[in-house]
């Protein structure tokens, strides 16, 4: 085996055991072949910490379908922005990828995914802003067509639980993100723990920042997802389930699909 290779095997080997942790496949089971596999958070190097582009995250998603993974879209949230007009469908058609957008920001109770971002959103917050308050953040997200949920919420030091440890309430929580490929097997067995107190629904993502850790954890929704609003209603729907990127081996594989 070529040198090439191995590095890749070994990469490949990272990111799909990545931070997710065993418990997730008996808290939520399998999935259907009928199903859309979403990675729902994902940085390109838009944001400051990341080092990969959008066309490398899609050139490695071709390696996961090669080896028997399933993927069929991305959600690309960058730190503290939204890149308005930025236009992915030429590089989601060349790979047969979903590719939308979002954003994750900073509040003074922790990080926040931000999906179905509008022009209204964009007049009403400023992304910018790293002390925002969370709930003023999930109203004015609910107010112009769009959500927003806890990211990484078990994480040490920065995520919501402990801010609601210190007091902090955070009422009409719906759904928080509940599998993080960035986070560690104990920071995403307290988001688990978390969801079943307060009986919300749970996201999965990869929180990727480097092609190779793309789609460690992904979300099942129960019909493909071709834009940001069908997003949002597909959250709100609550019809969703998060997985590991291993899980999606006993799915049959879908192709290509037309974008």
């Amino acid at each position: 085996m070529s040198r090439a290779k191995t590095a890749e095997n070994r990469a490949l080997g990272q990111g799909v055991r990545g931070g997710c942790g065993a418990p997730c496949a008996i808290l939520y089971g399998g999935v259907g072949a009928a199903m859309f596999l979403l990675d729902m958070h994902c940085h390109s190097v838009l944001s400051d910490d990341a080092r990969a582009t959008v066309e490398q995250y899609l050139k490695w998603i071709q390696v996961l379908r090669r080896r028997g993974y399933r993927v069929d879209g991305i959600v690309l949230t960058e730190h503290r922005t939204y890149p308005r007009d930025a236009d992915y469908s030429p590089l989601a058609r060349e790979y047969g990828v979903v590719v939308l957008k979002g954003t994750e920001v900073d509040t003074r109770w922790g990080h926040f995914l931000v999906y179905g971002v509008t022009d209204a959103l964009l007049r009403a917050v400023d992304f910018a802003d790293v002390g925002m308050d969370p709930r003023r953040l999930m109203e004015m997200a609910e107010r112009h067509g769009g959500i927003a949920i806890p990211a990484h919420p078990g994480r040490y030091g920065i995520g919501l639980v402990e801010f609601l440890e210190r007091g902090a309430d955070l009422p009409g929580l719906e759904v928080i993100e509940v599998l993080n490929g960035g986070s560690r097997r104990e920071e995403n067995e307290r988001a688990e723990a978390l969801l079943r107190r307060l009986g919300v629904k749970g996201t999965g993502g990869s929180d990727a920042h480097f092609p190779s850790t793309i789609a460690t954890c992904l979300t099942a929704f129960p019909a493909p997802i071709r834009s940001e609003g069908e997003l949002v209603e597909a959250l709100r729907a609550g019809e969703f389930r998060p997985l590991r990127l291993e899980e999606t081996l006993t799915i049959p594989a879908q192709g290509r699909r037309s974008l």
